[in-house]
């Protein structure tokens, strides 16, 4: 973990962290970082644009994901999530949209036109 914000500390203003930031405090502004780790007590009122998110705590905007995102039971996410893999644990609330997108394989994409007249 390359950065922290502790439990008494309320940041207004954008963040940009290279690295896992863990929050435990008030953020309102965007978060741009690799991961990002929310505590029970942490709070983020703006967008979220990270590699993987980890939610303890509440987020009030959108989530840009590329790899995860996972809502933990204390977690509440009210905003539109776009990732790869999503996942909300029993108690979790996520109210909003998700867009989990798959990476398209083509090696297991089955062409049957082709294979029928191959077997002609």
């Amino acid at each position: 973990m390359e950065s922290m914000i502790g439990a008494k500390s309320c940041i207004e203003g954008n963040i940009v962290v290279e690295g896992t930031l863990r929050i435990d405090g008030k953020i309102t502004g965007s978060v741009k970082a690799d991961s990002v780790i929310l505590s029970d007590s942490a709070a983020i009122l703006g967008d979220v644009t990270v590699k993987s998110a980890i939610i303890g705590g509440r987020i009030d905007g959108n989530v840009q994901a590329q790899e995860f995102v996972e809502i933990k039971p204390s977690g509440k996410l009210f905003g539109d999530i776009h990732s790869r893999k999503l996942s909300v644990a029993e108690g979790g609330i996520f109210e909003g949209r998700s867009h989990v997108h798959r990476d398209e394989d083509a090696s297991n994409v089955i062409d049957f036109r082709a294979r029928e007249s191959a077997s002609s």
